[in-house]
């Protein structure tokens, strides 16, 4: 992927026991956990690692999430993650995010990061270099 063309990162996954309920279907909540994945690792191709995002003076907290789980992973099945920046705003970035399996959408999530300060848990800007590199990865430019 290249960050500066603003397309979808796309992470491949496999289902393991562990993601599976009794029936061998993944459990709801993992499908949080793999959005998540493909979130984190998307945001380091941006060069922005963990110390990056959450260290003394910031970090990210998802502020909203509207999941729709449209059709059931099983294990062993291969599925494919994405983070696709929508909006990014000066202290919040919108996402869309899928789980999919072949050409088949799985889940669709829409996700809203919160730039927050640590120590209080209030808003804060999202500093300036970092907020260029967001900008620069939106499929949708900003205003």
């Amino acid at each position: 992927m290249n960050p500066d063309q603003g397309v979808e990162f796309s992470l491949p996954l496999r289902v393991y026991i562990e993601d599976t309920d009794a029936g061998g279907i993944v459990y709801y909540v993992n499908y949080l956990k793999f959005i998540e994945r493909a979130r984190t690792e998307f945001m380091r191709t941006l060069g922005m690692d963990r110390s990056a995002i959450f260290n003394e003076q910031m970090m990210f907290v998802v502020s909203d999430m509207a999941v729709d789980y449209r059709q059931p992973a099983r294990l062993d099945d291969e599925l494919v993650a994405t983070a696709a920046l929508r909006q990014v705003g000066g202290a919040s970035l919108k996402l869309r995010q899928t789980v999919c399996r072949g050409g088949a959408l799985l889940v669709d999530a829409a996700v809203t990061l919160a730039c927050v300060s640590p120590e209080h848990l209030t808003p804060r800007r999202i500093p300036k270099d970092m907020l260029a590199k967001l900008r620069a990865a939106s499929l949708v430019p900003s205003d």
